[in-house]
């Protein structure tokens, strides 16, 4: 693993929101391809558990061919049993229908389920009926029980196998798609309603950049006193609009709080929880109530993220790339290794957006593409989903704040997911010490 670097070594820059751990979500693929969000209305054209209904049936397929052929060979040669079987067909004693079975199944599901995307289960409940009446009227006025063991696998396994794909699509297939069809459409909804912010003004000293009071979706270069900086190009807005892009769904995850599953919690009552999001994958949520105003945490973590790597050893480094506009940056990022050196350090390209309420401070982002910084060898290039940082202001205390981290992330390489799951955590965990360890060296300052 490489040692940590300088905090000059990559130049100077204004600060950005650190990598790993400022998360972010899913790179594209080229600089010019869209990205497919979760609440921009696109979709996978077949969903996981579709397709591995998809491979079952095919399985099913070449399981009974594999027995049947398998029975064709039990006595004499295989071609003079074809002949008995498929040239002299008998009801009563031929295992060929029982392949014609399958296959049937194999077409109609196939055709039904994957070419034509089907939503419904009539066509699986005819299959299935076909089937149990064929075997069960076969094992009735046939002699097969008497030739050989595969006069009982054969039917049995067929007729398993048939009621095997019902359950599974019905209870998995039809189940999940449905669930995931409402969410996308709630979220879908959501997104479409969500205007356009009104942001705070704030002054930059020279020390670290604040997002000035602007309208979201402004496309002009600069504001009258030529201080407003906008975005102006194809490229900046879309950087932009992934900036958008990953602040409304780390707000929509926001808005599903009993949905978050526990993962983790310690003895200060911080808790690590995740949600299962479609077409996103699983994403890790870090809460944490913290004993100092919340502009001090904003003012560490989200304004300053260059000096993070003086305090933060999950990180090592961060550059800003491109100031896009007074609310969007694109930075460069690079993480620590974690879980004991097995998962070496990794680095991102990020777009983020910064964005302030009375209630809240928000930070969000995802990995994109930039020209200044392609894959390096040094580092495995990481892909961050829509994440970021919130820090939430208490009414009641100005004194106490709500810290939230939302990480979505491929780590991309060789490592185990459960591995990659745990090194998140704890890494979530660590990045919290380091946060108050922070905090209380500053007030021991004052």
């Amino acid at each position: 693993m490489p040692g940590r670097l300088e905090y000059g070594e990559l130049g100077d820059s204004l600060p950005t929101i650190a990598s790993l751990n400022a998360s972010y979500t899913q790179v594209s693929q080229a600089a010019s391809s869209p990205y497919a969000p979760w609440a921009s209305g696109e979709r996978r054209a077949i969903s996981d558990v579709r397709r591995t209904f998809c491979l079952f049936v095919t399985f099913d397929l070449l399981f009974v061919s594999l027995l049947w052929i398998i029975e064709l060979n039990i006595t004499k040669s295989i071609w003079q049993n074809l002949e008995r079987e498929v040239v002299q067909y008998s009801f009563q004693s031929s295992f060929f229908d029982i392949f014609l079975l399958a296959a049937f199944r194999f077409l109609c599901l196939q055709l039904a389920y994957a070419a034509f995307r089907l939503r419904h289960w009539w066509v699986i409940a005819i299959t299935t009926l076909v089937t149990s009446a064929f075997l069960i009227a076969k094992v009735i006025n046939s002699d097969l029980l008497s030739q050989n063991a595969f006069g009982y696998v054969l039917p049995i396994t067929s007729f398993v196998v048939a009621w095997l794909e019902t359950w599974f699509l019905d209870f998995k297939v039809l189940t999940q798609e449905a669930e995931d069809e409402r969410a996308f459409l709630a979220v879908l909804g959501a997104s479409r309603q969500h205007g356009p912010m009104l942001y705070p003004s704030a002054v930059s000293d020279g020390q670290f950049y604040s997002p000035p009071e602007s309208l979201a979706g402004s496309d002009e270069e600069f504001d009258e006193d030529g201080q407003g900086r906008r975005a102006v190009t194809a490229q900046e807005k879309e950087f932009v609009r992934q900036g958008r892009e990953a602040m409304t769904v780390v707000e929509q995850i926001l808005a599903q709080e009993e949905n978050w599953k526990l993962e983790k919690s310690n003895e200060l009552g911080d808790a690590v929880y995740t949600l299962e999001i479609p077409f996103r994958g699983k994403t890790f949520i870090l809460k944490a109530f913290m004993q100092c105003p919340a502009e001090l945490v904003y003012q560490e973590v989200i304004l300053q993220p260059e000096k993070m790597v003086q305090w933060n050893r999950t990180i090592l480094a961060c550059q800003i790339l491109q100031h896009v506009d007074d609310n969007t940056l694109v930075s460069y990022d690079v993480s620590a290794g974690a879980a004991g050196g097995v998962v070496s350090p990794r680095d991102f390209v990020n777009v983020r957006r910064v964005e302030r309420s009375r209630d809240r401070y928000m930070s969000a982002g995802m990995s994109t593409i930039h020209e200044a910084k392609p894959p390096h060898s040094r580092y495995v290039r990481g892909e961050n989903g829509p994440g970021g940082f919130v820090v939430l202001k208490s009414s009641s205390n100005p004194s106490v704040c709500t810290f939230i981290w939302v990480l979505n992330t491929d780590l991309k390489g060789r490592l185990p997911r459960y591995l990659i799951h745990q090194s998140l955590a704890a890494t979530m965990f660590e990045f919290l010490t380091h946060l108050r360890q922070r905090i209380n060296d500053l007030r021991s300052f004052r």
